[in-house]
């Protein structure tokens, strides 16, 4: 009897769908009530963005924090944190326009617009949270170089007691 040829056999292949917020492996795995998101306040300050009253969110270069602004629902809850100098969140801001193609690059890059909403009566300092024994272990904290953030509602709501803040 002579020996069958057979076709290699091959892994089953995907198809590609968009990464979402969390499931992508070593994506931080939380229901996002509201995000956090950073900017120097030398580069763009939430002065800034309450003068201009609107603004778009680009040049993300993160693939966590890139599926994080993918994640992001018109109406969202947005967390003004200055980083660098200050590091402290200091307003809070509204997804007005969900994701889109960055218009800064031809690759795969993701934008949002964001508007203010108010400014925190008093800034919540990141020192503060580290040494919070509720807030300690967000994720602006355990992932402090990632510019988008998920933030839970329990994290959301004592973050705005302690910025003496509601929405």
């Amino acid at each position: 009897m002579a020996a069958r040829k057979t076709a290699p056999t091959r892994a089953p292949t995907r198809a590609r769908r968009p990464a979402r917020a969390g499931s992508p492996k070593g994506l931080i795995h939380i229901k996002a009530a509201a995000y956090v998101v950073k900017s120097e306040p030398s580069v763009y300050s939430f002065d800034q963005l309450v003068a201009d009253e609107k603004s778009g969110w680009e040049g993300v270069r993160n693939f966590e924090a890139r599926n994080m602004l993918r994640a992001m629902k018109k109406g969202d809850t947005l967390l003004y944190y200055h980083s660098n100098e200050g590091k402290e969140i200091v307003g809070i801001a509204r997804v007005v326009k969900e994701a889109f193609q960055d218009p800064t690059t031809e690759e795969d890059w993701s934008s949002i617009e964001l508007a203010p909403v108010k400014r925190l009566a008093k800034p919540v300092g990141l020192a503060e949270l580290k040494v919070h024994p509720f807030l300690k272990n967000t994720a602006l904290v355990a992932r402090s170089r990632i510019s988008v953030t998920p933030v839970t509602a329990k994290e959301l709501a004592e973050i705005l007691r302690l910025g003496e803040t509601k929405i």
